[in-house]
């Protein structure tokens, strides 16, 4: 496969300007240093009631770079946001210009799976890396995995499995089952039903746009589950606590997958406290690097970070090691692809590798929702569920040793 690289100088340009500086041999990163910014498409919904959680994600890459001066491997960096409006056909469009026009060299980000899903042929076929910091559908995790696609969040099925692995901890025996109908929608059931071993009362799929669920929640009261399990990001999971509280249906354990998070708690106040979640990170996890960024993300934005923002954060460390490892010089993809895969940064989840699929290999968390001293909203870790999980579909990868 033939490459091109935009924006950076050609080795014979590089070995003229040896010449010409009679200064000897310069050492590669310096001269990468003088080269154009490396140019970084984030793809993160900024249209509608989702926006927060794109927000999320736009923020978190933010604040990685603040950490890293604005560089990545000692490069200066140009962010260029995309926000793909929950619109496939959008972000395909704005993606194709971004790699057409403005000549990225990296895409990252992607709230929702069904925009992924949309970008990973015009991405990856351009031979440009694709690296998803939340969208993780197991459709790229087995037999579709691609050598030009990272993913620094999990597999959709894994951090789905944690609530069912949960369920069946806490004894739960008759659980309710509520997601929307897409691709992530689906994972969610998938995951959750992989470790859970009781009877699934209903399984309901709603529209990714519904806001109100009177109907589902009468369905809810009629059949008594011992608890739920649901999927509701962003404003579905805003409206869905609301009612669930107002219902009176607070006595049925509410367990969850990025319903209640630190994007949705600000929104969702009191009628989500004792909530439970699981996750493959929470803001109170005890690290020096998870300190830090929580302590300067909250000083910078004067918001609680949620995983959105986590993983993104990550994605730029991810990021700055891989272009350190190679000198700053992104026409070697096959390098560059090893520098990645190493993954040679400190994650705020503490252990964090890539997998033979280029999916995480992580620790997941049952959290539950806190009221803080300071009257904010968050989850924090209850205990660990899954330790080092490697995800459902890795086996069935079969990865190309070389691009």
């Amino acid at each position: 496969m033939a490459f091109q690289e935009s924006g950076h100088k050609t080795g014979a340009t590089r070995r003229g300007l040896l010449l010409a500086s009679g200064a000897g041999v310069l050492a590669a990163p310096a001269l990468h240093a003088q080269a154009a910014p490396i140019k970084v498409g984030v793809v993160a919904v900024q249209t509608g009631p989702q926006a927060a959680l794109g927000t999320q994600l736009r923020d978190g890459w933010t604040m990685g770079l603040r950490h890293l001066n604005n560089q990545l491997g000692g490069r200066a960096v140009e962010t260029i946001v995309i926000d793909d409006e929950l619109r496939p056909d959008v972000a395909v469009t704005k993606v194709r210009a971004a790699l057409e026009r403005d000549r990225v060299d990296f895409v990252v980000g992607v709230v929702f799976s069904n925009i992924l899903q949309a970008i990973m042929r015009p991405v990856t076929e351009s031979g440009t890396f694709l690296i998803s910091s939340n969208a993780g559908p197991s459709t790229f995790a087995g037999r579709g995995c691609n050598p030009f696609f990272f993913n620094t969040s999990y597999n959709n099925d894994q951090v789905h499995s944690v609530m069912g692995q949960a369920a069946q901890d806490l004894g739960y025996r008759r659980v309710f089952l509520m997601t929307p109908n897409y691709q992530a929608g689906r994972d969610a059931m998938a995951g959750f039903k992989s470790r859970f071993q009781g009877e699934v009362l209903d399984e309901v799929y709603v529209p990714l746009t519904q806001l109100d669920f009177s109907a589902e929640l009468a369905r809810i009261a009629s059949l008594r589950p011992d608890a739920i399990f649901t999927f509701m990001p962003g404003g579905l999971g805003v409206n869905l606590v609301r009612q669930y509280r107002q219902a009176g249906l607070a006595n049925i354990p509410f367990l969850s997958t990025f319903t209640v998070d630190e994007a949705t708690l600000p929104a969702q106040g009191e009628a989500a406290l004792g909530f439970y979640s699981g996750a493959n990170w929470a803001p109170n996890m005890d690290n020096a690097q998870n300190t830090r960024f929580v302590r300067d993300f909250e000083a910078a934005f004067n918001y609680v970070p949620a995983t959105y923002a986590a993983q993104s954060y990550d994605t730029a460390m991810l990021l700055d090691s891989a272009v350190r490892k190679v000198g700053g010089n992104l026409t070697d993809k096959n390098a560059l692809r090893a520098a990645i895969a190493a993954a040679d940064f400190t994650s705020v989840r503490g252990g964090f590798r890539f997998g033979a699929n280029q999916y995480p290999v992580q620790d997941f968390w049952l959290c539950q929702v806190v009221r803080r001293p300071d009257g904010k909203f968050q989850t924090q870790t209850v205990r660990r569920v899954l330790e080092a999980n490697v995800d459902p579909w890795a086996a069935q990868c079969r990865m190309p040793a070389r691009v």
